[in-house]
């Protein structure tokens, strides 16, 4: 019998940090993880300081963590800085986890269609010429670009956390469908679309979705 308790995964806070850390409170899970757009008005620590020392903290970005300088400086130059998911796998609580950060963006890839640029190296190439100094705008920076997705593939991973949704919601994409299945993961749980769910999909795969300041455990319960 699992422990369904012992990771916590919490959808978009969007500056509402109050049920992540009651949930964390009641329940003590190992870790909890952060599914993305958290409207950073000062670094993430100064919301959930309550919390840090009881638990672990994960997180993945999503498209309002993007949408200005203050939100992303929050958060990607927080003390929690190295706790990003995005694509990577890290063992926490016993399961691995990998993490897929925010949105597909029609001007960079939008599934199924083709990808409109390859990688950030392709585009900044095509922009750019042989200017070194031209940055990816932020708003770039929020797309899930394909070079990345393929990285990620290849990897193997027990519970897959994303932003997006997979075509298990109306308005969610194959492409995360394709990545769980190559992953071999059992599990999606994803944030973004401010909506409770549970269902299964190819592969046997079971997927929870998230809502906004909403908390799910292990099984797919909403606390």
């Amino acid at each position: 019998m699992i422990d369904d308790k012992r990771i916590l995964f919490a959808g978009d806070p969007h500056g509402d940090f109050e049920s992540i850390i009651t949930a964390v409170e009641k329940h003590q899970p190992k870790a909890v993880i952060l599914l993305g757009d958290y409207d950073l008005k000062k670094p993430l620590e100064d919301y959930i300081q309550a919390i840090m020392v009881a638990t672990e903290v994960w997180w993945i970005p999503g498209n309002h963590d993007f949408e200005s300088v203050a939100h992303y400086d929050n958060l990607f130059s927080s003390q929690l800085a190295e706790q990003g998911l995005h694509l990577k796998v890290k063992e926490i609580a016993g399961l691995r986890i990998a993490g897929l950060g925010g949105i597909f963006l029609g001007r960079v890839w939008y599934p199924p269609r083709k990808p409109k640029w390859r990688s950030k190296q392709h585009f900044l190439g095509s922009q750019s010429g042989n200017d070194k100094s031209v940055e990816l705008s932020l708003k770039y920076q929020s797309a899930i670009w394909y070079d990345e997705w393929i990285k990620l593939k290849k990897l193997k991973a027990d519970i897959l956390v994303t932003h997006e949704a997979p075509r298990s919601h109306p308005h969610g994409f194959i492409a995360i469908d394709q990545l769980a299945e190559a992953m071999g993961v059992k599990q999606i749980f994803h944030g973004h679309l401010h909506e409770y769910y549970s269902t299964t999909i190819r592969k046997g795969i079971k997927v929870v979705g998230v809502r906004d300041a909403g908390v799910a455990d292990l099984s797919g319960n909403e606390l």
